[in-house]
């Protein structure tokens, strides 16, 4: 058991932050065990055909056999959603003694992966090892995160939102009570049950971070208790994360508009007048302007003279509409 003792100044300063390197470093529990959370097979199973030369064997030496993470990978963000690149650069500055000492701990009792091993020698390797460790997370990051990033963001940010309602509604009690079995709110002190060390961490002014995190299967707080307080936590709605897009339905354009209007705006991705569309579709004039006039109306085409004729052509919204509804959509 691990137990944060919060004062009313650490409840106070008790925040919610977003952390993208959090979130890679956290998949990679995913990548090496597909036990771990049947939710992500789908991710899985995606990015594995897509790490080409990455050095792997380094890559999987980030998580411990008792699936720990080096506390230097996951520093807390000091924004609210800071980029990817920011949090690298802060895990690029971290002193080799650190590094060292924080691959030892994570990996303690069992003995060193062969990847690491020579390399945590002397300060000079460490800091190489350190360097290697942080351009191979960045070029994970842009084939495995990077492309559902936006996606995972909207579920974190939406699982933030319930939470700072529940916080609003019942104080911390109630903040906690729903976000894991393992998590317990009594007296002041947080307790996480079931963690492979027990200590006692004192927050002592410096508050909460919360984080919520698509990959965590549990709460994780950092491996040293000389960290200050924060915890990873698994966030809601991630059940429909890597769900595909249903089929687009043919017919619901013409459901939204009625049937002559979504003829009428497929035939005009090229600049047509009035005319040449009404025999186009073999109908009078005049129905087709009543037609236009209420597209154009809406924004869903635009028009332009030329000459004697005015020219209908579908907008950028109209594009968008009917792109949406086409059959390679």
């Amino acid at each position: 058991m691990i137990t944060f003792v919060l004062g009313v100044e650490d409840l106070a300063d008790t925040r919610f932050g977003l952390s993208p390197l959090h979130e890679t470093t956290l998949s990679l529990r995913v990548l090496q065990d597909p036990g771990l959370s049947a939710l992500h097979l789908p991710w899985r199973r995606s990015v594995l055909g897509r790490l080409g030369t990455l050095d792997t064997g380094l890559l999987m030496s980030m998580v411990a056999q008792r699936r720990t993470i080096p506390d230097f990978l996951t520093p807390n963000p000091t924004s609210f959603a800071p980029a990817f690149e920011e949090e690298l650069a802060v895990v690029r500055e971290t002193c080799p003694a650190q590094v060292r000492h924080d691959l030892l701990l994570a990996h303690a009792p069992d003995p060193l992966p062969v990847a690491l091993h020579d390399a945590l020698a002397e300060d000079p390797r460490v800091a190489r090892l350190r360097d290697a460790i942080c351009e191979v997370l960045r070029r994970y990051w842009e084939v495995a995160i990077e492309p559902m990033w936006p996606k995972m963001r909207l579920v974190l940010e939406a699982d933030m939102t319930y939470r700072a309602r529940q916080l609003a509604l019942g104080g911390a009690r109630l903040l906690f009570a729903d976000m894991h079995p393992n998590l317990r709110w009594q007296g002041g002190e947080l307790y996480i049950d079931k963690m492979i060390s027990r200590h006692r961490v004192m927050a002592s002014g410096r508050g909460l971070l919360l984080l919520p995190s698509v990959f965590a299967h549990k709460p994780a707080p950092p491996v040293s208790q000389d960290e200050p307080p924060s915890l990873v936590y698994p966030s809601r709605g991630v059940a429909t994360l890597w769900d595909t897009a249903p089929p687009p339905d043919r017919t619901a354009l013409a459901t939204l508009l009625g049937a002559p209007r979504a003829r009428l705006l497929g035939l005009l991705e090229e600049p047509l007048p009035t005319v040449e569309l009404a025999r186009r579709l073999r109908v009078t004039p005049s129905a087709v302007s009543q037609h236009l006039r209420v597209l154009y109306a809406t924004g869903l085409v635009t028009r332009a003279r030329d000459g004697r004729q005015v020219l209908y052509r579908r907008s950028a919204l109209g594009d968008q509409l009917t792109a949406s509804t086409s059959p390679s959509a």
